[in-house]
């Protein structure tokens, strides 16, 4: 946009210029053949007189002299033949003037010839002639067109900066609101634009922080229905407690409990991770082989009891760190566990595999042996096994924030095969994939 300002005024002044600047040079070159020709006429008036009147040594005298101060030749063709001044042949023009007695500028092709007659002699008509050459007509005319082209040159330049800094006058508060506009969509809801520019750019700017104030609102908003859904589950968490704690098994009382706790811890998170987003911190980072072998032995529990057999392969040459929260990926590893057990028969097996990815990050791999994957996959919200929809979605969301991606696939044994593919932090060096 900078640009075509710049471009659209360069292109207004030059028109202006050519208009003014073009016009004027002709001006010139028109003042300048006049003022040769009539500086040459007055040399030939001023003779005049003396032709007429003056004896001949006193008309010669006047005639060189005149001749000598003149920028042109001057002559004077006497009735007898005899010639003053500059030597000049008789052209046309001087002998109609002397036969005919008439006084007349004659364009020639080097030059302009001005012929007086000068009537009232004795012996006849005399003929002054004064000869304007043509670089005479153009003097002055060359430097007076350098300095116009020059000025021009100049205005032209002064105006495409005085138009650059227009543009920028135009253009920093475009760029501001582009890059509010940028952080917002980064979560950074606390990024305000600054009301600059013209009118039209300071509503922009005004609506934009409008806007960015609402979404803080409705945020905040959602983190306190949140609150407010904890506080309702802490309710029936504290009454399940209890009610383990009145069981007569030692052994049921402690697992009972031990899921209550996991639950409440499950729901604190839940509540931290939505007034993390809410207030918009910046990304954070784990070490995925811890997360990984804790979920795992929270799941190795319950796969026991239903009858199923849980392999975990974990790389364990160096800590592999994602661009994920810990709470996070435990969310998403419990998402894609909770689908096993969920859509698959008692007693089928599952692995879980963690392993380098390449360029930094880490490859989440859950297979199982059971039916495999329907051929319509999940949608969010929508699910034909009788679930909400958001398994596959939550992981999905987790791989797509730290910038990687999910897919699905069938497993070797033909069940489904579910890989997530999680970035790198931001500050963390790359790694390769080991061969």
């Amino acid at each position: 946009m900078r640009r075509r300002l710049v471009l659209l005024v360069a292109a207004t002044m030059c028109l202006a210029l050519l208009a003014f600047v073009v016009p004027l040079a002709l001006l010139l070159r028109t003042v300048a053949q006049d003022r040769a020709v009539v500086a040459a006429g007055a040399d030939a008036q001023s003779l005049v007189p003396l032709v007429g009147t003056a004896d001949p040594a006193t008309l010669r005298f006047s005639v060189e002299q005149t001749a000598a101060a003149s920028r042109g030749p001057v002559t004077v063709f006497l009735p007898d033949g005899t010639v003053l001044g500059t030597p000049a042949p008789r052209t046309p023009a001087v002998q109609l003037a002397a036969n005919a007695g008439v006084s007349r500028n004659v364009e020639q092709p080097d030059g302009r010839e001005i012929v007086v007659a000068v009537l009232g002699r004795p012996d006849g008509t005399a003929v002054i002639r004064a000869f304007v050459p043509a670089a005479e007509m153009t003097r002055g005319v060359t430097q007076a067109w350098l300095v116009l082209a020059g000025l021009g040159i100049a205005l032209l330049l002064l105006g495409l900066l005085f138009a650059d800094r227009l543009s920028r006058t135009l253009i920093a508060p475009i760029t501001e609101l582009s890059a509010v506009s940028h952080r917002l969509s980064r979560a950074e809801l606390t990024a305000r634009a600054r009301p600059a520019g013209p009118p039209e750019l300071r509503e922009v700017a005004g609506a934009l922080n409008h806007l960015a104030g609402r979404i803080q609102e409705l945020l905040r908003e959602e983190r306190e229905q949140v609150a407010d859904l904890s506080h309702r589950l802490r309710t029936p968490l504290t009454s399940l407690r209890l009610e383990a704690e009145s069981l007569t098994e030692p052994t049921d009382a402690a697992r009972i409990a031990a899921r209550a706790d996991a639950l409440e811890r499950a729901v604190t998170a839940l509540i931290s991770q939505a007034r993390r987003r809410s207030d918009g911190h910046a990304e954070s980072a784990c070490e995925a082989s811890a997360v990984v072998r804790d979920r795992v032995a929270f799941w190795t529990v319950l796969a026991e009891d239903t009858g199923r057999s849980a392999a975990l392969d974990v790389a364990a040459d160096s800590p592999l760190l994602v661009r994920v929260p810990a709470d996070e990926l435990a969310a998403a590893l419990d998402a894609l566990l909770g689908n096993v057990f969920a859509h698959t028969p008692e007693g089928t097996a599952f692995t879980i595999t963690l392993a380098p990815r390449a360029g930094g990050g880490a490859l989440l791999t859950v297979a199982d042996d059971g039916p495999g994957l329907p051929s319509d996959q999940v949608q969010r919200g929508a699910s034909r096994g009788g679930s909400t929809g958001l398994g596959l979605d939550i992981a999905h969301r987790v791989a797509q924030t730290s910038g990687g991606r999910i897919s699905l696939s069938a497993s070797a044994t033909g069940g489904a095969r579910v890989m997530l593919e999680l970035g790198p932090p931001s500050s963390a060096p790359a790694t390769r994939e080991p061969s």
